[in-house]
């Protein structure tokens, strides 16, 4: 096990990306009950823990093609969930008579949590070529991500409430954020940051 410093550094850094995404579920999500909220939170903080044990435990056998795609996986689906929220909020502003309410969804929740957590499968790697043991590690990182990201949603639906109910703009904003959030991890992988 590494020290409690680094493992609570680790942890909050790699719940950053599934922090700002939960912001954008509680902010888009109409009528976000706070049962969805700890489940999204949940999801979350569950495949945030995952993805290093599984990293961990693939080890150095598929180092490469993780560490050569991870990024692109994690680019291509935020690209595809953020491009999505923003032509519905355009679409809504621009025809608001066939304006859909965005509600809670397992899928969407599913596919989130997996994109924001692909590149903590390259610390559970890191932490294997180090020979740490893992477990309580796993279970730091997802608790950790757990609390952060019931604020984050908590946090969304705040600002939702600020914005009165468009959610047209709420859609727009969520996008672009879940877009630049790609962006960001394509270019840390890109440029070894």
């Amino acid at each position: 096990m590494m020290n409690w410093l680094s493992l609570i550094g680790i942890s909050v850094g790699l719940a950053m990306d599934a922090f700002a995404v939960s912001i954008v579920s509680g902010l888009t999500i109409k009528g976000l009950k706070k049962w969805q909220g700890i489940v999204i939170a949940a999801f979350f903080g569950v495949f945030q823990g995952l993805m290093p044990l599984i990293g961990y435990l693939l080890g150095s056998l598929f180092i490469s093609y993780i560490e050569a795609y991870d990024h692109w996986v994690a680019f291509g689906l935020l690209l595809a969930i953020g491009g999505w929220m923003i032509f519905e909020g355009v679409k809504d502003i621009v025809r608001p008579e066939e304006l859909k309410e965005k509600v809670f969804s397992w899928k969407k929740v599913i596919i989130q949590a997996i994109a924001t957590s692909i590149d903590a499968l390259a610390v559970g790697i890191s932490l294997q070529t180090l020979g740490i043991f893992i477990v309580w590690d796993v279970l730091t990182i997802a608790i950790i991500t757990f609390v952060i990201c019931l604020f984050g949603v908590f946090l969304g639906t705040q600002i939702s409430k600020l914005l009165k109910g468009k959610y047209s703009i709420a859609n727009i904003i969520g996008g672009t954020i879940l877009i630049l959030i790609g962006v960001s991890i394509l270019i840390e992988h890109l440029l070894g940051l």
